[in-house]
């Protein structure tokens, strides 16, 4: 077996080099190894060429994709300038294989923490390539502390009905119910997850039950607002549920979709679509990669041993 991280197509992951002495680059490179498994399977590579590469081998599978360029919360005002012009060449990527041009950012990826009006600008300019392509980006949700700002950024952004940016909500938080009703009035579409950040109580279901309960709640909500929207889990009790709402009230199979992260339970994500229903794999790339899947895996604990099930899973 080849030493090293690789990644989903084999290719070599770069690693950052340890010296005697140095613990937290000791650490970093004891942990690049310990996650080696992880990043194999759910990393589509570090090159755009590496995800688009992916991006093709999901389609002709019948998939449906959004890809994203790892890296969150960055430092300085040049490099969320980067990130968005990294977005805008993705897009032209996409439309020229004649792959989904479909992507999802993080919001203090483009420098929300820094300035929202420099996110704001750098956003502008992502959207407006994604009007030129015929795309469509998705502004994933991040913790509580953001939930507002994020919106606030997703509402401006959202010119007409047909401006193609979608936001995501997190069923998990309190607040939720009434962020569906506020975008669906805006004409925006919605990709609904559980959430994965640890929230207080204040804000947030805590126990499984409360926040599956909510999901289904307001997924029914989406499937019957006469809109587009993404339902995103893993749950297959869930999945199912939705399915048989949606053939009881006559909702056809182009009128949503599901989604779920790449590597992620391949089998079943094969299942859903052999059933003639959309599914849109996750599809993230970069050199983040290492704090990428090792947030995945310390978020919730549920998420490590799902991840670990997910590896014997084909």
């Amino acid at each position: 077996m080849a030493t090293g991280v690789h990644d989903a197509g084999g290719r070599p992951m770069p690693q950052k080099s340890s010296t005697a002495g140095s613990s937290p680059r000791r650490f970093g490179s004891l942990l690049s190894v310990l996650l080696i498994p992880f990043a194999r399977r759910f990393i589509a590579g570090i090159t755009l060429a590496d995800a688009l590469e992916t991006t093709s081998a999901l389609k002709a599978g019948g998939f449906l994709t959004t890809l994203d360029h790892l890296g969150e919360s960055v430092e300085s005002a040049e490099e969320s300038k980067i990130a968005a012009d990294q977005y805008v060449v993705m897009l032209r990527a996409l439309k020229e294989r004649n792959l989904d041009r479909n992507v999802s950012l993080k919001l203090t990826q483009m420098g929300l923490l820094i300035d929202p009006e420099l996110c704001f600008a750098n956003m502008s300019k992502i959207v407006a390539a994604a009007e030129e392509t015929g795309g469509f980006v998705r502004v994933d949700m991040e913790g509580s502390d953001v939930t507002q700002a994020t919106l606030d950024i997703v509402n401006r952004l959202k010119r007409t009905r047909a401006t193609p940016v979608g936001a995501v909500l997190q069923a998990m938080l309190r607040r939720t119910p009434m962020d569906v009703v506020d975008l669906i009035g805006r004409g925006t579409t919605i990709r609904l997850c559980k959430g994965a950040y640890k929230e207080p109580a204040e804000t947030a279901y805590k126990e499984t039950p409360e926040i599956r309960h909510q999901f289904a709640s307001l997924a029914k909500r989406l499937l019957t607002s006469g809109e587009y929207h993404a339902i995103a889990t893993h749950d297959e009790a869930l999945i199912r549920e939705m399915i048989d709402f949606a053939r009881q009230q006559g909702i056809p199979p182009d009128r949503f979709e599901f989604q779920m992260l790449l590597g992620i339970r391949p089998s079943f994500q094969r299942q859903i679509v052999s059933e003639g229903w959309r599914l849109r794999l996750y599809v993230p790339f970069g050199r983040a990669w290492l704090p990428y899947t090792w947030r995945r895996m310390r978020e919730k604990k549920e998420n490590f041993w799902f991840g670990i099930k997910s590896l014997f899973q084909r």
